[in-house]
């Protein structure tokens, strides 16, 4: 777990809490435990103005994925959780809420498609990705709170459908266990639900 106070992540065994990362000039937000055993944080810098994404072997620092080939940041820079995930394709999948963006790059860092949002149906409110997880099938699942519904994508990006007919309210942390059964909390009610998705 992470502990932006200190700017260190943490790894509890046995009981047991130990040191695993401390940074400087950074603050460690979300994390993602890959299928290689690997460590994905997502972070923003102290003053606010840069996010990335790196990856470590235990305490060692493997891969920074900040940049696309133009130069360009590839999440917003801000201090705006980034919710992050990997898919079975080893993709690396983040939900930037400040973006309206679902951004994916591959395991070598570059960048593979960016997800704003389905414009083929109408939402009251701009798509705002807070959680996000996979499935068996790499398909990327990510909640769209604002509109109460979760976006179900492809692993090449494109909108299959949405998921809004479960009573959703707030919809925020998401999970996909070994049987795809997708596992939901609703942000303001504290509510965790275990909604059968699959046709």
């Amino acid at each position: 777990y992470s502990y932006r106070s200190t700017r260190t992540v943490y790894k509890v065994k046995n009981g047991k809490t130990e040191e695993l990362i401390r940074l400087q000039g950074w603050k460690p937000c979300q994390l993602c435990v890959t299928s290689t055993g690997d460590l994905l944080v997502t972070m923003f810098s102290d003053d606010e103005t840069q996010s990335k994404v790196v990856r470590y072997l235990g305490s060692t620092d493997k891969q920074t994925i900040q940049f696309d080939d133009e130069g360009k940041p590839l999440y917003s820079g801000n201090q705006k959780i980034k919710y992050i995930s990997e898919n079975r394709n080893h993709d690396i999948c983040v939900a930037d809420y400040w973006a309206g963006a679902v951004v994916v790059v591959n395991q070598d860092g570059k960048l593979r498609w960016r997800y704003t949002g389905q414009l083929l149906v109408t939402k009251n409110n701009p798509f705002k990705p807070y959680g996000i997880t996979t499935d068996g099938q790499s398909r990327i699942l990510t909640a769209d709170r604002d509109n109460h519904c979760i976006h179900i994508l492809d692993q090449n990006g494109q909108f299959l459908r949405y998921i809004d007919n479960c009573d959703l309210e707030d919809p925020f942390g998401l999970c996909v266990d070994n049987n795809d059964n997708l596992f939901v909390c609703e942000y303001w009610k504290g509510n965790v639900k275990k909604i059968k998705y699959l046709k």
